[in-house]
């Protein structure tokens, strides 16, 4: 590993954890925080810009997320992309919902954040795939020029 990327590998580390901690803790604008203005995250065939995360966030199952460390690969100076595995556990009954995210991550004026990331799933079939829409509260996602 190269030595003078330990603090951007940190960084962008305790980013991350933030996310999981702001989704188990069901804080929007902690969730928000971690993402460029024009990060998108993508899953269920969908991909939802910052603007939508308040209604996605609303709609999704409280639970854990439970994260491990991720696989960091740098682009460049300012860029990166990565890959890390996920454990979600539902609050209300204790299902689980196991995956991975893909993620690009983008360094801005306040620090690493993620500029893309997308959800697969891994099916008890053996099956991977970015979701279902199967939750009829889901929103759709905003229509904008970005998107």
């Amino acid at each position: 590993m190269d030595g003078s990327r330990i603090a951007d590998i940190i960084e962008i580390e305790q980013m991350l954890a933030r996310y999981a901690v702001g989704m188990t803790k069901d804080d929007v604008e902690a969730v928000v925080a971690v993402f460029a203005p024009d990060g998108s995250y993508s899953a269920f065939g969908e991909r939802y810009g910052v603007a939508d995360f308040p209604e996605l966030v609303a709609a999704a199952p409280k639970g854990v997320f439970s994260v491990s460390t991720p696989a960091i690969t740098f682009d460049g100076e300012d860029a990166a992309r990565g890959e890390q595995p996920l454990c979600f556990v539902a609050q209300t009954d204790h299902s689980m919902r196991i995956g991975y995210y893909t993620d690009t991550y983008t360094r801005t004026p306040q620090g690493w954040r993620l500029q893309t990331r997308a959800m697969t799933f891994l099916r008890r079939s053996g099956a991977r795939d970015s979701g279902r829409a199967h939750d009829p509260r889901r929103p759709a996602p905003r229509r904008t020029s970005a998107s």
